[in-house]
């Protein structure tokens, strides 16, 4: 697999996904629809990294608009039938070409690409990393986030990007956001989620065993529980996610920039064609449904539904971390991803996000690492980071 879509400085220490704008410098969203597009300005986040030294090293691949399982359906980077699927940002993080990378977690594509590269990679809490520059779909979830080889990686560049931003109406207000890997989390509480441990296969329920059994030799108290709303909360991003992707990809019309269709005879013709030719497969699917969740008929059953539920799930887990610090559970179902024909991905995605859903659903920090992941309450960052720091040692 090919890991950089656009390479600008070979010696740079940051890598960039593709959704993540960066001035004079492709930018494609891993669409044909954005073919050739180059932004005027750079996204906040890549600024204030050049601002504090760090150069950035290119562009990596990802899935059309973050949408697919770890970016195994952009335009411009193709896998061959049986291949393993491997995140571009992950797997540069991994091999050391690069010191971190930025990527944006709407879907939870980012932190499956961490697991499956073993990298650690931080989706923060909603709101305290600038979305300004990212190419959005899901603007109430996805969020700017770090991959690296470590907590202390992570946290010395969400250190640098995090904090507010005017340019961003969902910015929160802090100027500034600390992250500390040396909490003191000997007494912390972690719970391990039953059913969706059950959905795990035995490599990845053994990982999770494992990460456990760190924790608590450390003095960290993990206990399992049973939790009946992530399947819930799953339905209820999924339908958000693209209903809100159906209204921000309708931008793109081959008018203004990117592909557009040869051919036309009128400005109808020009819209269809272009799009039908610009987007792919499971990029259609997902305007689809977003159009029928938002339409007369369902709205009420659908979509209205799916924001109730999403207060309820917030009430849930704030209950739950009434009583502990942090989830414990799997960020995918299984060790390996393999392509796939992309007619089955809407299904797969689906089925996979019932680990990631509810980050992104309440603006939750979750961090993978180790190939796991945990989930804590809004700004308890550095709580999830001195956590994964103990089990990281264990290798050391």
């Amino acid at each position: 697999m090919k890991y950089y879509a656009e390479i600008i400085n070979e010696k740079g220490a940051i890598a960039v996904d593709d959704t993540i704008l960066t001035k004079d410098t492709l930018s494609t969203a891993g669409s044909h629809i954005l073919e050739g597009y180059k932004p005027l300005f750079s996204a906040e986040a890549v600024e204030r990294l050049e601002k504090n030294g760090f150069n950035i090293s290119g562009k990596t691949h990802v899935g059309e608009f973050g949408l697919d399982l770890v970016g195994e359906f952009s335009y411009y980077n193709k896998f061959e039938d049986g291949e393993t699927l491997k995140g571009a940002a992950a797997e540069l993080v991994k091999s050391g070409d690069v010191k971190a990378a930025l990527g944006v977690d709407m879907n939870g594509a980012t932190r499956r690409a961490a697991a499956l590269s073993n990298v650690a990679f931080l989706k923060p809490t909603y709101g305290t990393v600038s979305r300004y520059g990212v190419i959005s779909c899901a603007a109430s979830g996805e969020q700017l986030g770090v991959y690296g080889k470590d907590a202390d990686t992570v946290a010395e560049i969400m250190t640098v990007i995090a904090g507010n931003d005017k340019k961003d109406g969902t910015s929160l207000f802090e100027s500034s956001y600390t992250y500390d890997t040396n909490a003191d989390v000997k007494n912390a509480k972690v719970c391990i989620v039953k059913e969706l441990l059950d959905k795990a296969d035995d490599d990845v329920k053994a990982n999770i065993v494992s990460y456990a059994e760190t924790l608590k030799a450390q003095g960290v108290e993990v206990e399992e529980i049973s939790c009946d709303f992530f399947e819930a909360a799953n339905t209820a991003w999924q339908i958000l996610m693209c209903a809100e992707t159906c209204n921000n990809v309708s931008r793109y019309d081959g008018v203004k920039y990117g592909h557009r269709s040869e051919n036309y005879r009128n400005i109808d013709e020009l819209y269809v064609n272009s799009r039908t030719e610009g987007f792919n497969f499971l990029t259609k699917a997902v305007i689809l449904y977003g159009s029928d969740v938002l339409s007369k008929t369902r709205y009420n059953d659908c979509y209205d539904k799916a924001l109730r539920v999403r207060r309820v799930v917030a009430e849930k887990m704030k209950e739950l971390f009434s009583k502990y610090d942090a989830v414990l559970t799997p960020v995918c179902s299984k060790s390996e991803y393999k392509a796939y024909d992309i007619k089955d991905a809407f299904t797969k995605v689906f089925e996979e996000s019932v680990f990631t859903a509810v980050p992104n659903l309440i603006g939750l920090p979750a961090l993978v690492s180790c190939g796991v992941q945990l989930i804590s309450k809004q700004f308890d960052e550095s709580k999830l980071l001195s956590l994964s720091k103990i089990v990281e040692r264990k290798g050391e």
